[in-house]
């Protein structure tokens, strides 16, 4: 590859960073981004004006800070015509949050990491606040054991050796939770990652039997005990049988 095009890359890398510092913050100034992406001031200066140039970023002249522009807008309004697993399984989702009332989330594993794509609030005044696009280890947390459950051995051995493995997680009991819920189709935890909450997560399968992502329900540990998640589990794997007949690969 030539210096010209790496130089592309690297800009169009660096762009997208900084579109991905908003996905847990609304507005962001300048040396925000600059501190949550590790680029200078002025690189990031630079890729703000020609984000909000082509509306996909937008500046509060009165704060100075940024937020997401139009642009981005625009694109995720084109997800409503496409095949897209977090389009097609929001009606379904919809309807389990209301026969459950707690918060409902969809789950895809992206490289070493989980990411929440999609999410249905509890209508509840104490419920778990779910926001779409964070990004969660995959050594902890209900769906984080679904998807890996279900994944290869390669990719299981490769999470296992990577650098950055706690060293509080052992990998031997967390080998012997993945089998377990591999045997049981469901996984519960139980403020393992966030204190007060608790989640219960089934595996979507496609109609080829391909892993698509992982359905959980989760709320606050005053409602949602073991015994009440457990009670969860059946309607959980009936939904994501319905989800996973809208997926076609």
């Amino acid at each position: 590859m030539s210096d010209e095009k790496k130089s592309t890359v690297r800009a169009a890398e660096r762009a997208l960073d900084i579109l991905l510092c908003f996905v847990d913050e609304g507005s962001l100034g300048m040396m925000e981004i600059a501190e949550r992406t590790g680029l200078n001031k002025s690189t990031v200066f630079r890729l703000l004006a020609t984000l909000e140039g082509k509306g996909f970023v937008k500046r509060d002249s009165e704060t100075d800070k940024y937020q997401l522009g139009f642009r981005v807008w625009e694109l995720a309004t084109s997800l409503n015509q496409s095949d897209e697993p977090a389009v097609l399984f929001l009606p379904e989702m919809e309807r389990l949050r209301d026969e459950l009332d707690e918060t409902v989330s969809l789950y895809y594993r992206i490289g070493k990491e989980r990411v929440r794509v999609q999410a249905i609030e509890s209508k509840q005044a104490i419920r778990r606040v779910a926001p779409v696009g964070a990004r969660l280890p995959l050594y902890v947390g209900a769906s984080s054991k679904v998807l890996m459950a279900y994944a290869s051995e390669e990719e299981l051995q490769e999470l296992l050796a990577d650098p950055d493995w706690p060293d509080n997680v052992s990998k031997e009991v967390y080998l012997e939770q993945l089998q377990r819920i591999h045997d049981d189709g469901y996984a519960i935890s139980v403020e393992e990652r966030e204190a007060g909450t608790a989640a219960v997560s089934v595996p979507v399968f496609s109609r080829q039997g391909r892993l698509v992502a992982a359905l959980a329900v989760s709320g606050p540990v005053s409602r949602m005990n073991v015994k009440k998640m457990v009670q969860c589990v059946p309607s959980l794997k009936e939904s994501a049988q319905r989800m996973g007949k809208l997926v076609r690969e």
